[in-house]
């Protein structure tokens, strides 16, 4: 989906690692969320409370997810999922523009 309709935008950005990683809330009249931002090249390790799908619009990274010992390389057009209640780790080498969807328990 190219363009999110009758949403709410949480005004305040989300800034992690020294403004290296940043994004805006989206917020859907169902109350799924989603966050559009932006990932500067570095190394970051993040947690997350609910699952997650991680839509990679542009630039490059690669993952390591829970569990692997590999990394794997994720480009534009991409997509990676998260469990809930993890810890993975990316390593950006090209600015990285991303959606990332909150899959909530049900």
């Amino acid at each position: 989906m190219a363009v999110f309709e009758k949403v709410n935008v949480v005004r305040e950005a989300n800034v992690y690692f020294d403004g290296r990683v940043t994004s805006r809330t989206l917020v859907f009249p169902d109350g799924t969320r989603k966050t559009l931002g932006i990932m500067l090249p570095g190394e970051y390790t993040f947690g997350t409370e609910s699952a997650e799908v991680m839509e990679i619009l542009s630039g490059k990274l690669e993952v390591q997810l829970p569990g692997a010992s590999q990394w794997k390389m994720v480009s534009g057009g991409e997509v990676f999922e998260v469990a809930a209640h993890a810890r993975f780790n990316l390593k950006v080498i090209e600015v990285t523009d991303y959606c990332c969807s909150y899959v909530e328990a049900s």
